[in-house]
């Protein structure tokens, strides 16, 4: 019997691809190199934003062009991150069903701990989330199991009675290295392939699915 359940943030519960999108174009654009069709950023997004960075940057980049270009994007995303960013249909009704059931709802991102924060609270404000985690400083992050344990133990439920939902290859990596239960979401960034190759146990096509768990 699962008591509780970790999402991913982008691409699962919030379709925040076009704000990323035109965040990562406008730093590209300023800096006169050369920008992304908003699509392939579903491929860019999904490991921290060090890595969006790396992806979207020309591979002669150094490491301190890429960090200094990180900074640069953060400034740029706190102007537009809620611009375009909304729920994915049926992700209310799920969130509601989930709640009604007194479920621990949780989020566990890769996205930097502040934008998280902040995300949740503009977007997902109407529900209760035990803990909201982003990526930050001293905790490895995704597909490290850290911060999926660490959620676990201060909930004080089994990993294998937590259900893990999250789009990407990284989720389903990370909730099969901490022992939970792999939901892969068929309505975000990736393929079906990608999360059934990574260790998905339920493809999910709807959020709604989900409640077939429970």
């Amino acid at each position: 019997m699962f008591k509780a359940v970790v999402f991913d943030l982008d691409g699962t519960l919030l379709d925040t691809l076009e704000d990323l999108a035109d965040a990562g174009n406008r730093v590209l654009s300023d800096a006169g190199l050369p920008v992304h069709p908003v699509d392939s950023y579903r491929y860019f997004v999904g490991d921290g934003l060090v890595t969006l960075i790396s992806r979207i940057l020309p591979e002669s980049m150094t490491d301190e062009q890429v960090q200094r270009m990180a900074m640069i994007f953060r400034d740029v995303y706190a102007k537009n991150w809620n611009a375009k960013t909304k729920l994915y249909k049926g992700v209310d009704s799920l969130l509601n069903s989930l709640q009604r059931k007194e479920l621990a709802m949780n989020v566990l991102s890769n996205k930097p701990h502040d934008f998280t924060e902040i995300c949740v609270r503009e977007f997902l404000g109407k529900w209760t989330f035990s803990h909201v985690l982003g990526n930050r400083e001293g905790l490895a992050k995704k597909p490290d199991p850290a911060g999926a344990l660490e959620i676990s133990d201060k909930l004080g439920i089994a990993p294998s009675e937590i259900v893990y939902v999250g789009d990407t290859a990284t989720d389903m990596e990370t909730a099969v290295a901490a022992g939970m239960y792999p939901v892969g979401a068929l309505w975000g960034f990736r393929t079906a392939d990608e999360l059934k190759d990574s260790g998905a146990a339920l493809l999910a096509k709807r959020p709604e699915d989900v409640l077939e768990l429970f």
